[in-house]
């Protein structure tokens, strides 16, 4: 399989494109960062979930640190391919650096 796939996606001015993380079991969107292609190249190639770090400007090979890797067991990207959603598996239960499961746990409060 080529990556050709890679090259068409449509990328920021830095070279990136968001990526959203989501439990490929129950759906749960975990986290959004960001990638570009060498960390999709990564991904694909080791199965397991790379990202770009803006703050550190290099590779970030999620969990590489802590142990809380994402196995990648779907990847898709949207139709107009300028987003990316890898479903995961999260290994050790936590994606968010905060400790939290998912990123997402502030909630809005609406009146409607």
């Amino acid at each position: 399989m080529t990556n050709n796939w890679i090259e068409n996606l449509k990328y920021d001015t830095q070279g990136l494109i968001p990526a959203i993380a989501q439990d490929w079991q129950d759906g749960t969107i975990l986290m959004m960062a960001w990638m570009n292609r060498q960390a999709l190249e990564c991904t694909v190639a080791t199965g397991e979930v790379h990202y770009w770090s803006r703050s550190r400007q290099e590779l970030w090979h999620k969990g590489a640190t802590s142990g809380h890797i994402q196995k990648l067991k779907h990847l898709y990207y949207d139709c107009d391919r300028d987003v990316i959603l890898v479903k995961i598996e999260q290994i050790g239960a936590i994606a968010c650096h905060t400790g939290a499961r998912s990123c997402f746990f502030t909630e809005v409060p609406l009146n409607l």
